[in-house]
């Protein structure tokens, strides 16, 4: 996924599957949004769409699996992303009832509350192994509504799905958050 400069709102994403030695791609470019502060360092105070490259090793939803081959968790009100930086759960999935979270639930994501967003999406694995706290948490491949985000990428449902449904985990599926034209 490229980014036309560190400040854009708004990225390319493309899906390229290995072919022997090539690369061949497979769905896109498709217009996807990215953080509010656009590509590049990421923390919990800054709106920004983590560069760099990232696996993608699960997917969840408030709707049933679309098709994903990733590991799917169906998510309820009872499911959380935890941002609380002073927990030793933070940027990591949490299921507890609200109210009764071992973490402030304030500075949590409730995603199965969070409505159409989370309709179906896949864990940007940033800041996972290890976790440091503050670094960034609850970055995900999800639902847009052609919005930046905080930090997220985002791609209109139907592109979602066609994205999620292509995922392999046999083939160690990455997502490159990058900037056009970037130095090595």
């Amino acid at each position: 996924m490229t980014a036309d400069s560190p400040t854009a709102t708004t990225a390319a994403l493309t899906a390229w599957d290995r072919d022997g030695a090539q690369w061949v791609r497979r769905i896109g470019p498709l217009r996807a949004e990215v953080g509010a502060q656009g590509v590049g360092p990421a923390s919990e105070t800054a709106t920004r769409s983590p560069a760099g490259i990232w696996p993608l090793t699960e997917a969840f939803g408030i709707g049933e699996n679309n098709g994903t081959r990733l590991p799917y968790r169906r998510v309820t009100e009872s499911d959380w992303w935890v941002s609380d930086v002073k927990s030793r759960y933070y940027n990591t999935h949490f299921r507890c009832a609200p109210g009764t979270c071992p973490f402030d639930e304030s500075a949590g994501e409730d995603l199965g509350a969070a409505g159409p967003a989370y309709d179906h999406a896949v864990v940007i694995d940033y800041n996972r192994s290890p976790v440091v706290s503050g670094a960034g948490s609850a970055y995900f491949l999800h639902v847009g509504d052609g919005n930046p985000t905080a930090g997220c990428v985002t791609l209109p449902a139907g592109q979602l799905d066609a994205v999620m449904r292509w995922l392999d985990p046999a083939r160690g599926p990455v997502i490159d958050i990058a900037v056009k034209n970037r130095m090595p």
